[in-house]
């Protein structure tokens, strides 16, 4: 999808990106429509300027065309470096810089923070404690998994992994498509990797490892489908955190009653619990910024209880446990404990919960403020309060179900009850903001069902809520915690979710150090053998107790991975359909200007996903219509890959036909952080003011061609006649015999000059109002058909399987697909447009 600055497009050459060049474009007869139209990149509205055909005209002569300057607003993005700091976080005060510190706090590190509450209680549940040595061992192995999984994986190497700033799986996956022609996706254009956020290093043609990697990918449509089956698992996955976390968090925070109040029983500690989920799930709505703000302190509060208590658990009972950074302890552990160690890895596992988390919510902030906070504060913070707690279990052995709350001093167990269940909050926080950029990320490259996304923050514009999700998510944690109300089983279906999302993105970053950093291939496999058999290892123990609740986990990953692989699967179904049945131009020709009917005054919006060719529902159109208006404009909305697209990039337009049919394409370019709340009276201002903007333009670049066509044509007429300049300042034509020479031919020669030049001067006058004339005839033309009103013609195409389709076929498309199409949410929906000015005409295709 990625294309280098210097690749040949078309027949022209794409120039440097800060200077302004002359090139010559030569169209090939036989070139198809096409792929003419992929050259659609290079009409934008500012800056650049470009000759443009309309799209039936083929002939062999050469144009010559001015690439603008690539310089644009597009180019304050992250360009080159993966994981480059975003613009929004340049430039702020101190006082700033410590309010995003506490944002970070309360947003990206509430649910690894919280994790000693419950991490050696399910421990020491699958592996009791028989002597101190198990102590060690187990302390041992949750310091190490700190070490090798939040630390070094994700904190020191996968937060650089990042797709302009974006986190996640799916980031990860748009980086390589940036790289690699290896997308599914549809609706792509040449434009897209000419967007100056596409302009990342690519595979350098030195690293033949490199090349070979990129050219298998490109090549094997086997790899391209498995690489997004796993992306869309590793998502599901994601999704599945987003239940569980709130339940395991809540339920482990406010089980610590049972310790301050003997008479709570269980299902005291359940209901409870959902009335906090409700109440967490009622305050999303309220934006990242601001929550994160408001928990931001108490999280910090919450780090520093956590160090205070273990410090303190280190100097009253036993600083021997200091010894467990030897991991030779790990292997007593499994020495002594065999079978039951192995089954403790599960709960070990927990200590690492949120890693994940770290990088889903980068969008939210910067590499270098999460990757501080997390190596001088979290870090430090999270040892200590293991440290604390196995030196309290090395002398109280019976309270191993209830560690963390058992070793709080007696004096400071409800302030820290307190803060306890407000971390507990904040982590059921953190996971969600994950899963909403997730899903705003996957729905960008439609591999998930278009939902209303609100923008909760004019200063970051990463920072969103997602209503249908959000209360989704609250549903089936509900579910969970009245169904499930074992903190293990519970516990053991988060390791499930977890480890998914941790597989995904190992498997994801190999390919990225391959690909795209072209680390050497030493480093790339020992990253991929440890941290892919440590997971897997986790994954062997998790799994082995699948059958005590947590196959729930499972089944739900399973139903979002359908949705998003049925979403997927239809619409690029949809999309080649509508491809394969585009009107050709030859049918536009016999139709001539008129359309074969009538032409009544005013402007038709054409919506449809088609970005290249003319889509068959105008032919649906015309024969359902009695009349179609004077002008038709294709309006595609499409979602590209950069954060913001300003107002004067908004449109690329192209003409359709000859002049005289008066109809045009318009790509619509929204970023996935672009707000769409413009009324329609807006919209069509805009839309017709960049028309106008590119017809001018238009006009202007045929003068320019018609000039240097005028100047090619004197050179070529001169070179023929053979004119040679004496010295002294005579002009002998040898196009004539030499023994004309003899005669003074000097005169003749400049006479007819002079009138060459007399004869070309009022031709060129003469072109130059013709082309004035013309251009202001068609600007009248569209202000005439403004005035006369702006339709938006919605043609809705829906599919349907074949009669002789596989049984699977009609059941995904008739029925699981139509339904997901039925309840999403249309690209015409932010646009105020009201019922008088709607015309809809559905069309099916039989795939």
């Amino acid at each position: 999808m990625a294309e280098e600055s210097g690749q040949e497009i078309n027949g022209g050459f794409s120039m440097d990106s800060t200077e302004s060049r002359w090139v010559f474009h030569e169209d090939d007869e036989d070139e198809d429509v096409s792929d003419i139209e992929e050259y659609d990149a290079d009409f934008r509205l500012r800056g650049r300027t470009t000759v443009v055909d309309s799209e039936d005209e083929d002939n062999l002569e050469q144009k010559l065309i001015r690439t603008g300057p690539r310089i644009d607003s597009f180019d304050v993005e992250a360009l080159d470096v993966p994981g480059a700091p975003r613009n929004d976080y340049e430039d702020i005060s101190v006082g700033k810089k410590i309010v995003l510190a506490f944002q970070t706090l309360g947003v990206v590190f509430g649910d690894v923070g919280t994790s000693p509450l419950y991490t050696f209680s399910v421990m020491f549940r699958k592996a009791p404690i028989n002597e101190n040595e198990d102590i060690l061992g187990a302390l041992s192995l949750v310091l190490y998994t700190l070490i090798l999984i939040p630390l070094l994986k994700y904190v020191l190497v996968v937060l650089w992994a990042n797709d302009n700033g974006e986190g996640g799986t799916f980031a990860l996956y748009s980086l390589i498509c940036r790289h690699a022609k290896v997308s599914l996706l549809p609706n792509q254009l040449a434009s897209d990797a000419r967007i100056s956020s596409f302009r990342l290093k690519v595979p350098s043609p030195e690293l033949e490892r490199s090349l070979k990697i990129k050219d298998r990918l490109e090549g094997s449509l086997t790899l391209k489908k498995t690489l997004l089956i796993i992306v869309l698992a590793g998502t599901s996955m994601v999704i599945a955190n987003g239940v569980v976390t709130p339940a395991m968090s809540v339920l482990s925070s406010v089980g610590g009653l049972k310790v301050g109040i003997d008479a709570i029983k269980q299902d005291e500690v359940v209901m409870i619990s959902v009335a906090c989920l409700i109440v967490l799930f009622s305050v999303q709505k309220f934006g990242t910024s601001k929550v994160g703000l408001a928990v931001g302190p108490a999280l910090f509060i919450w780090f520093c209880s956590l160090a205070g208590i273990g410090i303190y658990n280190l100097v009253k009972y036993d600083r021997s446990v200091l010894r467990a950074f030897n991991p030779i302890h790990i292997y007593y552990f499994f020495k002594r404990n065999s079978t039951k160690a192995w089954y403790s890895l599960g709960g070990c596992l927990l200590c690492a919960t949120g890693s994940e988390a770290m990088f889903a919510d980068l969008c939210y902030f910067s590499v270098r403020s999460v990757q501080l906070t997390f190596i001088f504060l979290v870090l430090p913070c999270l040892i200590l309060g293991y440290l604390g707690q196995a030196a309290y279990l090395m002398e109280n052995h019976a309270d191993a179900g209830q560690v963390f709350y058992s070793c709080v001093p007696s004096g400071a167990f409800w302030p820290t009850f307190l803060i306890a269940n407000i971390a507990a909050l904040i982590a059921s926080r953190a996971m969600t903001t994950a899963t909403f950029s997730c899903i705003k990320q996957s729905t960008a490259l439609g591999c998930f069902p278009r939902l209303k996304i609100i923008h909760t923050s004019r200063k970051f514009m990463g920072q969103i809520y997602i209503p249908v999700l959000n209360w989704f998510l609250l549903a089936m944690s509900l579910v969970l915690v009245c169904s499930i109300s074992s903190i293990d089983e519970i516990g053991n279906a988060y390791g499930i979710a977890e480890l998914g999302v941790m597989t995904t993105t190992t498997v994801l970053l190999t390919v990225v150090m391959l690909l795209i950093w072209q680390i050497h291939i030493i480093i790339v496999l020992c990253f991929a053998v440890v941290f892919l058999g440590l997971e897997l290892t986790f994954f062997s123990s998790v799994l082995w107790s699948v059958a005590d609740g947590s196959w729930i986990i499972l089944v739900f990953s399973v139903i979002m991975f359908l949705i998003m692989y049925v979403w997927n699967y239809g619409s690029n179904l949809k999309y080649e359909t509508e491809v394969k049945q585009k009107l050709s131009m030859d049918l536009m020709r016999e139709l001539g200007s008129n359309l074969g009917t009538i032409r009544a005054p005013g402007i038709g919006l054409l919506y449809n996903e088609l970005v290249k060719g003319i889509p068959a529902i105008l032919g649906h159109f015309l024969t359902t219509l009695p009349a179609i208006h004077s002008m038709i404009i294709f309006v595609s909305i499409k979602y590209v890959p950069v954060p913001v697209v300003p107002q004067s990039e908004r449109f690329l337009f192209r003409r359709v036909c000859l002049k005289s049919y008066h109809i045009f394409r318009c790509i619509a370019r929204y970023g996935y952080k672009d707000v769409r709340k413009e009324n329609h009276q807006t919209f069509e201002q805009m839309l017709i003011e960049s028309l106008e903007k590119f017809i001018r333009r238009e006009a202007q670049e045929r003068s320019l061609e018609s000039d240097r066509d005028e100047d090619v044509d004197s050179e070529d007429e001169y070179s023929s006649s053979r004119v040679l300049i004496a010295p002294n300042g005579s002009v002998y034509s040898l196009g004539v015999p030499l023994l004309a020479g003899f005669k003074d031919t000097s005169n003749t020669s400049v006479i007819e000059a002079s009138t060459s030049e007399v004869l070309s001067r009022t031709t060129s006058e003469s072109s130059v109002f013709d082309a004035e004339q013309s251009l202001e005839r068609e600007l009248s033309f569209i202000h005439k058909a403004k005035e006369s009103g702006v339709v938006y013609l919605l043609g809705h195409g829906d599919i349907r399987a074949r009669k002789d389709s596989w049984f699977i076929k009609k059941l995904v498309i008739n029925y699981f697909y139509a339904f997901l199409r039925k309840n999403c949410r249309r690209g015409i929906t932010t646009l105020s447009v009201p019922h008088s000015h709607l015309m809809q005409v559905s069309m099916t295709y039989m795939v």
